[in-house]
C-alpha cells in the first residue's frame, strides 16, 4: 500500500475552545501474526482530546482495514496506529488501546499514548 496515512481524513474541531474527549472503538480489527501468519483479532479503542481537528470516523474504519493482510506483532501494530493517527490529526493527547483475543491461552492488552504541548 502506498501510504496508509493518506486514508485518514480529519474534520474541523467544532469546539476548539473546550477540551473534550472523543473515543472510537471497533471489535473488527484484524491482521496476521508474523510467526504463524494466522489471523489475529482485536478490539481497538482510540481516545483523544482534539486540538484543531477530529478524526473522521469512516476514514478511521478504512484505515484500520488496511492492516488486514499484513503481518504485525501486537506492540508494533498498536504503536503504528497511534503514530499514524496522531500525525494526521495532531491532537492534544491521544491513546490507542488494543485488546487482543486470547492466543495460546494468553490474553494481551497493549496501550500506547502521546501528549502534545
Amino acid at each position: 500500500m502506498a501510504d496508509r496515512r493518506d486514508t485518514i481524513e480529519v474534520v474541523e474541531n467544532p469546539e476548539r475552545e473546550r477540551d473534550y474527549e472523543v473515543s472510537h472503538a471497533t471489535d473488527e480489527f484484524t491482521f496476521l501474526y508474523p510467526r504463524t501468519e494466522q489471523p489475529c483479532f482485536a478490539n481497538v479503542e482510540v481516545t483523544y482530546i482534539p486540538a484543531d481537528h477530529c478524526v473522521e470516523m469512516m476514514s478511521l474504519k478504512q484505515y484500520l482495514q488496511t492492516f488486514r493482510d499484513e503481518t504485525h506483532f501486537f506492540e508494533a501494530v498498536t504503536n503504528e496506529i497511534l503514530d499514524d493517527l496522531a500525525a494526521q490529526s495532531r491532537p492534544k493527547a491521544m491513546s490507542v488501546t488494543a485488546r487482543f483475543t486470547v492466543r495460546g491461552g494468553i490474553s494481551s492488552v497493549v496501550r500506547a499514548s502521546v501528549k502534545n504541548g
